[in-house]
């Protein structure tokens, strides 16, 4: 039985807003839609349906009714399914009515926020999917678009995933070159709980089980086990024997993913969900026009 979804409350407003004013900014430039002005009368009114032309589920309705909002004044943007939500062929997403000329303004940034995140959340869905039943949670990395992360991270949710840190100041992530210059596991470990506030988790690497071993008698509460065969996998699920949260990742691809998550790890984590999900394919289609 797949977990169920459980979304952030909202994006913030004025991320969105800034996002998709600095995109409408990009794509209309300095004169605007040379197109719709040259072909479209200023008192032209359109209805589109924005559809699914693939099945997936869909991510980054803020976005586009932002983009439509932001555009001017007249145009009406309904959504007709909520992030999260899976849709099938030719269903639709959503209505828009309005100034034409704004319409087809609006359109690109609109579906180009849409389709990437909507991709992500169906490749996420897909992933948890994957390895429903087992207890382990798919989550997402640092390997984001830049400028867009929050965004992709809000679509992985929206997919069945679940969030890693979303930057390098909201945990404490020690990694094999962190352990290299300090020296040890032991050392590198130590020296980040004698830092770090009661509010801040610490996740360690290890490469090797003898660096797993090391890192429980530190006192390591999650361990990140960075690119293990899945023997290994089952070998460090039974050193730990519950002592800490384990997390598996590196190279985890979809179809080795069920075996990792039967392993007995907590957590996968693959930078595959948010780096190599195709767009969904979603289009808008002008049905009435005046």
């Amino acid at each position: 039985m797949p977990r169920p979804i459980r979304l952030p409350a909202q994006l913030p407003r004025l991320l969105v807003e800034r996002a998709v004013a600095a995109a409408l900014e990009e794509d209309l430039g300095l004169a605007g839609d040379l197109t719709s002005q040259a072909t479209l009368s200023v008192r032209a009114t359109a209805t589109a349906s924005l559809s699914a032309r693939e099945a997936g589920v869909i991510a980054g309705l803020d976005l586009a009714a932002a983009a439509f909002r932001l555009v001017g004044d007249g145009v009406v943007f309904t959504p007709l399914v909520a992030d999260g939500d899976a849709i099938g062929v030719g269903g639709v997403v959503a209505r828009v009515t309005g100034p034409a000329r704004l319409v087809m303004s609006a359109e690109r940034v609109a579906l180009n926020f849409l389709n990437h995140l909507s991709g992500i959340a169906t490749l996420t869905r897909i992933y948890a999917d994957a390895v429903a039943g087992t207890g382990a949670q798919i989550c997402d990395t640092r390997k984001t678009t830049p400028g867009l992360r929050a965004f992709e991270k809000y679509a992985v949710r929206c997919g069945g995933g679940a969030n890693h840190r979303y930057a390098l100041d909201d945990a404490i992530l020690i990694k094999d070159n962190h352990i290299a210059v300090t020296g040890s596991v032991t050392a590198a470990y130590q020296a980040a709980a004698a830092f770090a506030g009661h509010l801040v988790a610490i996740e360690i690497e290890v490469q090797t089980l003898a660096e797993l071993e090391e890192a429980l008698a530190a006192g390591a509460r999650i361990v990140l086990l960075d690119n293990m065969d899945n023997a290994t996998l089952h070998q460090a699920v039974a050193i730990n024997a519950g002592r800490a949260r384990l997390e598996a990742s590196g190279g985890v691809k979809l179809d080795r993913v069920r075996a990792i998550a039967e392993t007995g790890v907590d957590f996968i984590s693959t930078s595959q969900i948010t780096m190599a999900a195709p767009p969904l394919d979603l289009g808008l289609d002008v049905e009435i026009g005046a």
